[in-house]
């Protein structure tokens, strides 16, 4: 081999250790897992959730199923789900019977019963004004997220707003005051803190993106819901033309 060839084979050789080495094949296999994991595991945990509050409701709810109306008696399978449906049923034919006149004797005669028993009655009183405020969307509970500073002083913690405070506890500020209510993370427990309005700092982010921050700890963060600077400066100029 002449000097020429030598020459060329060195220069070969340089430059294919200075080219970047492609993906392996146990590279791509664990690129492949990683993303059938990240097509896969919402969709199982979602499935797994739906499947256990399925099975949960159907294992209390099927019990109480009289056996000349449980059609689990004359098939030879069991269907899952009868318990959720007869649940559903059940509510139904409740809600319309409280809704007439009778019913609505029926219920006033019970809370009368209720009001007068000394510890059911606060118990009563506060859960049915809790589903009340929830479900018939009677005030702005949890529809505004709100950083404040909590448990200290430069440290801030993510909340809901729940509401006014209460007229006892307005008295000692003239500032107005809400009630703020700070989950944990994951949310197993949290606190009721009471803060003057001014001291809380509204977030423009909906009430699922803060519930999906909280109970990811962090790890899922929203997306920036407002505009890029750029695009709100043509839409200034836009407006202005």
């Amino acid at each position: 081999m002449d000097r020429n060839e030598q020459s060329s084979q060195s220069a070969a050789d340089e430059s294919a250790s200075h080219r970047p080495a492609g993906i392996g094949l146990m590279g791509r296999l664990r690129a492949y897992f990683l993303a059938g994991v990240l097509v896969t595991a919402p969709i199982a945990v979602t499935v797994y959730l739906g499947w256990w509050l399925l099975a949960f409701i159907d294992g209390h709810v099927r019990p109480l199923i009289p056996s000349a109306y449980n059609p689990e008696n004359y098939l030879p399978f069991s269907i899952p789900g009868i318990g959720v449906l007869t649940l559903i049923i059940v509510l139904t034919l409740i809600g319309a019977f409280a809704a007439g006149y009778v019913g609505r004797l029926v219920v006033r005669i019970g809370e009368g019963v209720v009001e007068r028993m000394p510890v059911v009655r606060s118990v009563y009183g506060a859960v049915k004004q809790i589903v009340e405020t929830v479900l018939a969307k009677k005030s702005k509970a949890f529809r505004e997220v709100v950083l404040v500073e909590f448990p200290r002083h430069g440290m801030w913690s993510l909340g809901f707003i729940t509401g006014g405070a209460h007229p006892e506890i307005q008295k000692i500020s003239e500032e107005e005051m809400v009630h703020v209510f700070i989950p944990c993370a994951p949310p197993t427990a949290g606190y009721l803190a009471i803060l003057p309005r001014r001291e809380v700092t509204v977030l423009d982010m909906t009430v699922e993106d803060g519930l999906k921050l909280v109970m990811s700890g962090g790890i899922v963060t929203p997306p920036d819901r407002k505009p890029p600077p750029q695009l709100h400066k043509l839409d200034r100029e836009r407006r202005s033309a």
